[in-house]
Parts: C-alpha cells; sequence; structure tokens
C-alpha cells in the first residue's frame, strides 16, 4: 500500500530552526494530521458556515457509530447529495471545506471519517505509521459498506434519493472510482488524483482499472502530469480498460501538477488547476443531473 501516496515522512523533523514538536503541535493545532506536514502558514479557501447546519453527525453501521461531517443550507430538505472522500490524513479542515463549499452551492454534503474503527490518522507522526497501522487495515468492503449506510442516511435526513454524487482525494479518488462502481444510484463521480492500479488482496480485491470495463456511472478523472505516484501509464491503462465497455467517464491531466494538487494547505497547491478542477466537478454533477 506504500504507493497510495507519496511518502512524505521526511518532511517531519527539524526545519530552519522549528523543532518537530512545534511542527506537529502546529499542525494538530489548526485541524490537520501531523503526518501531513509542512501545511502552509494559511489555507487558500477558507468557507463559512453561514446560512449553513454544519457539523458531525453519527450513522451507525452494525452498531459502530461512523462519525460524518455534514454540511448543508440551513433548513432545506430535498437537497442533491454528495459524499466527499477523504484523503489518507482523514477528515481534517480541508475536507471539511470542501464539504461546505458544496453546501454553499445548495448540497447536502458527507465527509464519513472511514477509519474511525481502525484508528485516528491525525494522531499518526508519518506516512508509514499511518499506512501501517491504519490505512493497510481498513478493507474496501468495510469502506463501501459505510458509504451504504450514509447513503441511508442522507435519503432519511433532507437528501434526494434521486441526485447521489461522489468525489474524492488520492486514497478517496480510489474509493470514488470503486464506489461509483458499487452503487448504482450514484448518478456521477468526481476522482481527484486517486490511485488506478495496485497489488490485489484480501482488504483491497479490486482497483478502479479492474472495474473500469462495466462501469456505468460517468466518472471524471481529474489527475496531475508530474504525479510521480500515478504514472501516465496507468492512466492510459485505466483509459484502455474504460473503452471495452464503459461509458461517460473521461480524463483532464493537468500537465504542470504533481499530486495533491487540489490540497489549498499543502505546497503541492497548484491554484490555476485546482480551480478549473473545481469548476469541472461542479458542472460535471450539473450536467449528469446531480445538482
Amino acid at each position: 500500500m506504500k504507493d497510495l501516496h507519496n511518502d512524505s515522512a521526511a518532511l517531519i523533523g527539524d526545519a530552519e530552526g522549528i523543532s518537530r514538536r512545534d511542527l506537529l503541535k502546529a499542525a494538530l493545532g489548526t485541524g490537520f494530521a501531523a503526518a501531513v506536514l509542512p501545511v502552509q502558514a494559511q489555507t487558500v479557501v477558507k468557507t463559512d458556515s453561514d446560512g449553513l447546519t454544519a457539523g458531525t453527525v453519527n450513522v451507525t453501521v452494525d452498531g459502530y457509530p461512523v462519525p460524518v461531517y455534514r454540511a448543508q443550507p440551513a433548513g432545506k430538505t430535498g437537497l442533491p447529495v454528495i459524499l466527499v472522500i477523504s484523503e489518507i490524513f482523514g477528515v481534517h479542515e480541508h475536507i471539511a471545506d470542501v464539504a461546505r463549499r458544496f453546501a454553499k452551492l445548495g448540497y447536502l454534503a458527507l465527509a464519513p471519517n472511514l477509519f474511525a474503527r481502525q484508528g485516528d490518522p491525525q494522531k499518526e507522526a508519518s506516512i508509514a505509521d499511518l499506512q501501517k497501522n491504519i490505512i493497510s487495515k481498513t478493507p474496501d468492503i468495510q469502506v463501501l459498506k459505510d458509504l451504504d449506510a450514509i447513503v441511508a442516511w442522507a435519503k432519511a435526513n433532507g437528501g434526494a434519493a434521486d441526485k447521489l454524487g461522489i468525489t474524492g482525494f488520492c486514497w478517496g479518488g480510489r474509493i470514488t472510482w470503486l464506489y461509483a462502481a458499487h452503487n448504482p444510484a450514484v448518478k456521477a463521480g468526481v476522482a481527484w488524483y486517486g490511485r488506478l492500479v495496485g497489488d490485489v488482496s484480501a482488504n483491497f480485491p479490486k482497483h478502479p482499472v479492474d472495474i473500469a470495463a462495466t462501469l456505468k456511472t460517468p466518472v471524471l478523472g481529474l489527475y496531475g502530469g508530474k504525479d510521480t505516484g500515478i504514472p501516465q501509464e496507468s492512466i492510459e491503462k485505466m483509459k484502455a480498460e474504460l473503452a471495452k465497455g464503459s461509458s461517460g467517464s473521461k480524463f483532464v491531466v493537468y500537465p504542470d501538477a504533481g499530486h495533491a494538487f487540489h490540497a489549498d494547505y499543502r505546497p503541492s497547491y497548484v491554484e490555476a488547476d485546482a480551480k478549473d478542477g473545481w469548476k469541472r466537478a461542479t458542472e460535471w454533477f450539473k450536467e449528469h443531473g446531480v445538482a
């Protein structure tokens, strides 16, 4: 599972006279996982909760309360539903902000903590620890089942049953492809730099390339041309599989962007490509009947 994310563990440590302890405190104090260091001094996009109902709700799945960050226009029902799937770092402030951005557009946005049973990503000090202790132990079947329950919760709590979309980043981008294939109720998906190929195991029996040929839900893939963790060869392989039977999905590759170019709290952020990707994503959902 090492290739789920570029290894940035080396970024945690003394830098310009700042101690490791101070770096960890700074990251955790702003709502970000320690393993994601370094973070920008300020995030580029900040979305308030004015006019929204926003906060954490619990959705019980097989007796376990899965925490879900919910954002929606206050007092509204019949809302289109967007599942916002996090990176390996969990539902930190950036992911919550993305949910609020969708809520400001009129969506019921739900960002679930899909790692809750395995642990807290914000407490893992490095990418290696996070991969070993949490990500590798979070099986796809558990994730898909949790999302099914969250969709059912949405339908019972103001969401429109016939307007369901999903978007995700990095780890969540991979899940976006898989859930779009799993649940026929999904009208459209947008996968941001999600891994497409990988080793098969009991916890990860299929990858996006394995479901591509039979995928009926249109998914927009937004990827970076300089992403060393997701080579262009894997994108071409995915395209070839999609061409065997799927219809409607497509890729946009930003030639000058690397991994996590939408993450405005990290040095990887590419403002022009992030803004273009967001515009394409929102238009994609409108085009396919989610909005």
